[in-house]
Formats: C-alpha cells, structure tokens, sequence
C-alpha cells in the first residue's frame, strides 16, 4: 500500500480526521492504483470522481468504525 497514507482513525489520530487528510488519503491511493500524479486533462474527470468517490466511503468507514476502549468521536455531517 501506498506509504505516505496515514492511519486515520483513534487512537492514532488524537482527534477525528478531518475532510481534507481523508481526501488527501484517497488522492493518494488513486494516484497508486492509477499509476498517475496527475491525469490528463482526458483523464481528469474520472480521475476526481475516483478520488471523490474514495473519500466518501473512507469518511463512512470512519464514521461506523468503533474503537474499543474508548469513544470515538462522530464526525459532522457535511
């Protein structure tokens, strides 16, 4: 796996991740899936979709994780 995505859940993280180190994961994995730092411009559509549609099951990942000894906080929705 990709070595710059970092483990966002607690108690790793002292606090919920926020939207942009969960986005800033998913743009890492798919530039590692892809293959590509940057698309191009034919690319690019799929690519964001990609990255948008990674980030939002990570944030709902987060959000059903429990963490045993401990509560974890629950992210807003936004």
């Amino acid at each position: 796996m990709c070595r710059s995505i970092k483990t966002l859940r607690p108690p790793v993280l002292p606090e919920e991740a926020t939207e942009e180190e969960i986005r800033a994961a998913a743009l890492q994995y798919v530039r590692k899936v892809s293959g590509f730092r940057a698309p191009a411009a034919h690319n690019r559509e799929v690519f964001d979709r990609a990255v948008e549609a990674i980030a939002a099951a990570t944030a709902e990942l987060l959000d059903g994780l429990e963490v045993r000894g401990g509560a974890q906080p629950q992210r807003a929705a936004g």
